[in-house]
């Protein structure tokens, strides 16, 4: 998989563009897998969490969360998220590089890890953390956000797919990887 031409292509483009860095070592580290399916209409892996957690309840994000110590690095932390709470076979996931970091409004340093699995991958979600895991096409990604959602002089991205609503540091991290990687033109500002 890591000589397809998917991934040779998102590779190169990530490569391009050098992510963001942010230098705040005071904050918690947390990784999030944005799993992309290898496929000519690639899909895109997302969870939604479950109702009786104590934060986040109901939201949809990539699987991911907070660096363990034990972690050797962020891609492993996101890794090993991906196998808690959907059962991806690490052996499948074929990491492509890191992304723009992002503050959540929690506090935490949050990195995205780009990765490609085969189409044919089989997930479930966890119940202990997640009511759902599914996937969205790329293409649906390319249209126009549903809404924005309105933070100061930043506006938010926001889409509703299938039942699912997709708002928040999930959007906003979907909406910069579709500008970097798929030239996208999605606005953030007013």
């Amino acid at each position: 998989m890591r000589d397809s031409e998917l991934f040779l292509q998102l590779q190169q483009r990530l490569e391009q563009r050098r992510p963001r860095k942010i230098n705040q070592p005071d904050l918690a580290e947390a990784g999030v897998l944005v799993a992309i399916t290898n496929e000519a209409e690639p899909q895109l892996i997302l969870t939604r969490r479950a109702d009786h957690l104590s934060s986040h309840k109901g939201e949809v994000a990539f699987p991911g969360g907070k660096r363990d110590p034990e972690d050797n690095d962020i891609v492993a932390t996101a890794i090993r998220e991906a196998e808690e709470e959907v059962e991806l076979d690490a052996a499948l996931v074929h990491v492509i590089g890191e992304m723009d970091q992002v503050v959540s409004r929690f506090g935490y340093l949050v990195t995205p890890v780009l990765a490609l699995v085969p189409a044919s991958v089989e997930l479930k979600a966890n119940p202990d953390e997640l009511d759902a895991v599914f996937k969205v096409p790329l293409s649906f990604f390319q249209q126009p956000p549903s809404s924005y959602f309105e933070r100061g002089q930043v506006k938010i991205p926001s889409y509703d797919y299938d039942g699912f609503h997709i708002w928040g540091l999930t959007a906003m991290m979907i909406a910069e990887m579709m500008n970097n990687l798929w030239d996208a033109d999605i606005s953030f500002r007013f």
